[in-house]
């Protein structure tokens, strides 16, 4: 009707990899955003490192959750793309990344075949590589030594007992087109949860991504992990999770999403065993506008609840 504005549909942008951009995109996928997740393309561990080494292909692993996630068809077939092999030559590999391997031997290129699984699954939003670069994730440590690859990473307290001082790509990485659009045009940019060094910061040390973001006019904000992973964040409160997101990006968030609710005593107990203990939620410490509240999800395993989270970042004012 005329003289009456239309509501503009607000275009959410999401950074990241591994569980935690999935645990986000499930609870996102049903509100009011056109959604557009950003994947690190770092992976080179399980099924997506062996076909990454196999066929050249970009680790599909972290892509497939995204879709999956973002996927609006039905139960089977989402439950199809994530069903993973058990035994044979097969052994390891889940159907979903065996399936965006042919589509990127059938179209030519893993674009065009991330296109197609998407269609396949009845994706709403889109599910973009950071970059097209066959990259692998390095690590300067504290006591002079290169850790090379994710896997490497992940595993520095087990194998080296060092603090991370540099992360880095090599080699160096341009960014995907489509990403730099997609991020130009957002009207708000999300980056976590998921590992701080082997998940999210890896899509800022691609050229372009961290300045993109800076000279975007989209709100930031950072989604802080609720537990401390091994080797990675030991010793980090949810300050320090912020601060070196916003020294890789090169300015300040203007949100920090915070869980302050305490974990159950007897799931704290059990990562404990695995050198694992709840972020302390030091929000005084906290330059950016802080969203807190009780983001935990307390069935098995200390995650974000996905509901929870979508409702926090619903409420960020656009």
């Amino acid at each position: 009707m005329k003289g009456i504005k239309e509501k503009k549909t607000k275009n959410l942008v999401v950074l990241g990899g591994g569980t935690g951009l999935f645990t986000l995109l499930s609870g996102l996928k049903d509100l009011d955003f056109n959604i557009t997740a950003i994947v690190a393309t770092s992976d080179d561990g399980g099924s997506s490192g062996v076909l990454r080494d196999e066929y050249g292909i970009l680790p599909p692993g972290d892509i497939r959750r995204c879709l999956v996630a973002l996927s609006h068809s039905e139960k089977s077939l989402r439950q199809l793309f994530e069903f993973r092999f058990q035994r044979g030559g097969l052994k390891g590999h889940s159907f979903g990344n065996l399936l965006i391997t042919a589509l990127r031997e059938i179209t030519g290129s893993f674009p065009a075949a991330i296109e197609e699984a998407a269609r396949l699954l009845g994706v709403r939003g889109k599910v973009l590589p950071s970059t097209l670069s066959n990259v692998r994730l390095c690590a300067e440590l504290e006591n002079g030594r290169v850790v090379r690859g994710q896997v490497e990473v992940s595993n520095i307290k087990r194998n080296f007992n060092s603090p991370i001082k540099r992360l880095f790509l090599s080699p160096d990485a341009e960014a995907y087109p489509q990403t730099l659009k997609e991020i130009k045009e957002a009207d708000l940019i999300v980056l976590g949860p998921g590992s701080l060094y082997s998940s999210v910061l890896p899509n800022l040390l691609v050229k372009d991504i961290a300045p993109a973001i800076c000279t975007s006019r989209a709100k930031k904000a950072y989604v802080v992990n609720i537990m401390t992973q091994p080797g990675e964040t030991d010793g980090f409160s949810a300050s320090k999770h912020v601060a070196e997101i916003e020294s890789y990006l090169g300015e300040k968030l203007d949100y920090a999403i915070v869980n302050t609710a305490p974990a159950p005593k007897d799931l704290l107990k059990r990562y404990e065993e695995e050198f694992k203990v709840q972020t302390e939620p030091d929000v005084g410490h906290i330059g950016a506008n802080v969203i807190k509240g009780d983001f935990l999800r307390k069935k098995n395993l200390l995650r974000h609840d996905s509901l929870k989270l979508a409702k926090a970042i619903a409420s960020i004012r656009l």
